[in-house]
């Protein structure tokens, strides 16, 4: 398979799209199913299904090449279409509109996630009031990984507030709150006011009513 690709490689340079070759292990696309893919794509936006002609060109065996085809179909990365041509003769197509929707949302969802983690750098940065460094990068992004976005802020804040505003003691407060099961900010804030209460209680039967004047 590797030396029929070389070959083809070696008669007609292929073009891969960066985005794809970066994404198409995420989409479950195996490296063969890859390989004809991207020949099927530097063929057009919407070939007709030919296994015969993508056969001879790949040099892979005709019911080989139906069978990757079938895969990628039923991954939802290509779709088959019937259509009449200008003779009023039915024929297959096929399209790469599912293909370019995921690869257009991975792009989508990647933009959001770095504008996620631009904030909250930017969030240290204003309340530690100095600029973090790159192992304190490393760590924040690792954080965000880990936990929800609202708990990685709530825990800088806890840090600031108590005075001790380092990333030891931020990690500490976020391994506490996941020991105890918090995982969003809802549970947090309800921990928050049971353990306010509780307090308070402990204060009013422990204050000494015999020296009030």
């Amino acid at each position: 398979m590797n030396e029929k690709v070389m070959n083809l490689l070696r008669e007609k340079p292929l073009i891969i799209p960066k985005i794809l070759f970066k994404n198409y292990k995420k989409m479950n696309i195996t490296e063969e199913e890859f390989i004809v893919l991207i020949f099927l794509l530097n063929l057009g936006d919407k070939i007709i299904y030919n296994p015969e002609f993508f056969s001879s060109e790949l040099n892979i065996n005709k019911y080989k090449v139906m069978e990757i085809i079938n895969n990628l179909f039923e991954k939802k990365v290509i779709s088959i279409i019937v259509e009449k041509n200008i003779g009023n003769k039915t024929e297959e197509y096929i399209t790469f509109d599912m293909l370019y929707s995921k690869l257009m949302n991975d792009v989508i969802e990647c933009e959001e996630n770095v504008k996620i983690e631009t904030d909250v750098f930017s969030t240290f940065e204003n309340e530690m009031g100095r600029p973090i460094s790159p192992m304190e990068y490393d760590m924040i992004k690792q954080w965000v990984s880990d936990y929800k976005k609202e708990l990685v802020i709530e825990a800088l804040k806890e840090a600031v507030y108590n005075g001790v505003s380092n990333f030891r003691y931020i990690d500490k407060i976020l391994y506490e709150w996941k020991k105890k099961g918090i995982n969003s900010l809802d549970m947090l804030l309800k921990e928050k006011n049971l353990y306010n209460k509780r307090k308070e209680q402990v204060d009013y039967f422990e204050y000494n009513w015999l020296e009030d004047e």
